[in-house]
């Protein structure tokens, strides 16, 4: 058989391949919304057909309604719980990647530190916010090493794996070579550990939403300046469960937006190198 006569099969597998694709794309998409909009229906429907008041659940209309109506209060309320997020997610960096490279360039310092980070960790946050506001000055300051406390560990873990993860053979490459400690850290550890490091940047994303949150309750912020768990906590003192839900859809839209914001940063930095981020070819 001919090549000629070989060229339409290979031609109708490529198209089947690209209409896979795109069809791939579109339902990475589309079937969210799909999802999500038959969740609120079949929540109005609910509602509607058990005549549920609103003040037990509200319809997504109404909270829809709140958002709207009470968007400057909730608005500046998401400013401060954002503002905590972001400033413990970077303090998460610089704290959990430096305590990783020390421990990676010291073994001592490892084993001396690091069960301590992993009792940190493990110990709720709630059960030490109270020690930690009583001695801490600031609400605000109290609030950021909340979130702290429970953002900083999965980049402190995953970044310590990936220095220590290196292919054996580089290393040795890099010894033979005479390279400097410095100059194996710098031009083979560290881009070694990127992709693990970005893995845990967008665990910790989430985590210091989270710890923004729970330092709010647990702070007792009220009135003005108070962030999205303040609100949420007035809103349940007065039973206006529409403005819970309102205050609750910012604060997952903003974990969101997070862990979106992160996976696109990741994907930037991996896309033309590493095998987590390259287009596979079926």
């Amino acid at each position: 058989m001919s090549i000629a006569e070989n060229t339409p099969v290979v031609d109708s597998h490529e198209v089947r391949r690209q209409r896979a694709k795109r069809m791939e794309k579109l339902g990475r998409w589309s079937l969210p919304v799909v999802v999500m909009l038959a969740t609120l229906l079949l929540w109005d429907r609910i509602v509607v057909w058990n005549e549920i008041p609103h003040y037990i659940l509200p319809g997504p209309g109404r909270v829809w309604d709140s958002l709207v109506n009470d968007w400057g209060i909730l608005w500046e309320a998401g400013l401060l719980t954002g503002k905590i997020t972001l400033m413990a997610l970077a303090l998460a960096i610089v704290g959990g990647a430096g305590l990783a490279i020390l421990f990676n360039q010291s073994r001592m310092v490892e084993m001396s530190f690091y069960p301590y980070a992993v009792i940190l960790q493990v110990t709720p946050v709630v059960s030490i916010a109270p020690l930690i506001f009583i001695y801490v000055d600031s609400k605000t300051a109290g609030m950021l090493l909340c979130a702290w406390i429970v953002a900083f560990f999965p980049v402190l873990s995953s970044t310590t794996l990936g220095l220590n993860s290196v292919d054996h053979n580089l290393r040795d490459l890099y010894r033979i070579y005479g390279a400097s400690r410095w100059q194996k850290l710098w031009m083979l550890q560290l881009p070694s550990a990127l992709p693990y490091f970005l893995g845990g940047l967008k665990i910790a994303g989430g985590l210091s939403l989270i710890g923004a949150v729970v330092a709010e309750l647990v702070a007792g912020t009220g009135g003005v300046g108070a962030g999205l768990a303040a609100r949420i906590q007035e809103a349940g003192y007065r039973l206006n469960i529409a403005r819970m839900f309102a205050a609750l859809t910012l604060v997952a839209a903003m974990g969101v937006f997070i862990f979106a914001a992160l996976s696109l940063l990741s994907h930037l930095l991996l896309r033309k190198w590493h095998e987590s981020a390259l287009s596979r070819e079926t």
